[in-house]
């Protein structure tokens, strides 16, 4: 079936246009809602809702809850909070979902709406599509009897910072460490620095004093050109950029390097090793191919998914391992957490370095990253790129040229309208100018 609102995180778009409106909100939550109560054993269902900082919050939070009371649903609202604290307090609570209004790391203009299963999961396919089905309904109301009640969770951040805590060992603390922490004016602002001071770090924090419109402006892991430098001026040996939701995490050193997803997963998969076996791990499309090549030398299994962090937790259950991730720096470890949690990463990378007694630098020295180059480009609704003759000999050329030394990655985005075009290639001066070839010659 083919999906008509949900991509692959969530419905998502504009705020003011279908299907971030009220009134479309509002009937999402009716529709999840009747699918909630269907499935639960008791006919009754809770769910908790989460947000970041975007201003449409407030509207959309609004919506979601009386679509849900309508529905016969009761609501738990914890304000700004990160979309894994959201899946981790819906499990701990024993609730039968948990929502997330959050674009992720788009501008504060888009915003979007994510479910969890019980289990602190996204929701399968299948469940996603039998909600589009009930959205076919429209508006219905149970009796006032019958209608949920919200209240709200007071202690939301306080109990996700403690399990945050909990996922490193009890021996391990950061004293001594002099960490940056980038917040993105995010869902994360009040949550990841006091995460990181009470394992025993001075924090200096920045992208923590969002307004509403500031969420991902020039700070967090999509804009990480200043993260290095940020951590030299303020003497801090390593720096941590979330997202505008916090799923997500890139690190850097005052020596100039910036850690993407693949990078750190690598980290977290050696200091996992030390303790014992580990059997394989789920990369994506976009993974680098230096990292499938270097766990193949390790003899750790290595199978590429879909981009998206859903599919790469479909493959990690499909197998049975563990640790997984997206080089945009979702990173899944199945051994602490339900889902992509860039607070929970971060932990198990500075974790990593203490036992270790290395700095990032040293725990990635004997990964050698191929050169890649990412172009997006924005794309109209409906464009058919696969059928624009010009861009299609363009690509052909391309591949032609960077056989043998790398290769070349068409994908339209997920989340936003837009057509990804990465070359990955021995050389970044060849990589960087196919890409750009491939890019203009788009006919749009």
């Amino acid at each position: 079936m083919t999906r008509r609102y949900f991509g692959t995180d969530g419905v998502r778009g504009r705020v003011g246009k279908t299907p971030i409106t009220p009134d479309f909100v509002l009937r999402l939550g009716q529709a999840a809602g009747r699918v909630l109560r269907r499935s639960s054993p008791t006919g009754h269902a809770t769910v908790l809702i989460g947000k970041d900082t975007r201003v449409s919050g407030y509207m959309l939070e609004a919506a979601l809850q009386a679509g849900f009371s309508s529905a016969g649903v009761d609501i738990v609202l914890c304000g700004p909070i990160p979309t894994p604290a959201v899946a981790y307090l819906t499990r701990a609570l024993r609730l039968d979902a948990g929502v997330v209004i959050s674009a992720s790391h788009n501008p504060y203009d888009d915003n979007g709406i994510k479910f969890f299963s019980a289990e602190g999961t996204k929701l399968p396919d299948a469940m996603e599509l039998e909600i589009e089905d009930e959205l076919d309904r429209g508006c219905e109301c149970v009796p006032s009897a019958e209608l949920g009640k919200a209240r709200r969770l007071e202690d939301a951040a306080g109990r996700y910072i403690e399990f945050c805590k909990s996922t490193i060992d009890v021996n391990v603390d950061l004293k001594g460490m002099r960490i940056l922490v980038d917040c993105a004016n995010g869902a994360a602002y009040h949550i990841a620095p006091d995460v990181l001071h009470e394992l025993g770090a001075e924090v200096v924090a920045v992208g923590n004093h969002p307004d509403g419109l500031n969420i991902n402006d020039g700070v967090g892991a999509t804009h990480t050109e200043n993260l290095s430098k940020w951590a030299k001026e303020n003497n801090c040996e390593v720096a941590i950029s979330l997202d505008g939701d916090a799923d997500r995490l890139i690190m850097a050193d005052a020596e100039g390097h910036v850690y993407n997803g693949d990078e750190l997963l690598y980290v977290i998969v050696r200091d996992r090793m030390r303790a014992g076996r580990v059997d394989g791990v789920v990369g994506t499309l976009m993974t680098n191919y230096a990292l499938e090549k270097r766990f193949g030398e390790l003899a750790i299994g290595f199978v590429r998914a879909k981009v998206g962090d859903r599919y790469v937790l479909e493959q990690l259950k499909n197998h049975g391992w563990l640790y997984g991730g997206e080089t945009s720096g979702h990173i899944l470890a199945l051994d602490r957490q339900t889902t992509g949690d860039g607070i929970v990463s971060a932990l198990q990378v500075l974790a990593a370095m203490r036992r270790s007694g290395s700095s990032l630098a040293e725990l990635t020295s004997d990964l050698k990253l191929l050169p890649q180059t990412l172009v997006n480009r924005r794309i109209p609704a409906g464009f058919d790129w696969q059928n624009d003759r010009a861009f299609s000999r363009t690509v052909e050329a391309c591949r032609s040229e960077v056989e043998g030394r790398g290769r070349v990655l068409i994908r339209p985005s997920g989340t936003e309208p837009l057509l990804r075009i990465m070359v990955e290639a021995d050389d970044s001066a060849l990589a960087d100018e196919l890409a750009h070839r491939m890019a203009d010659s788009l006919s749009v």
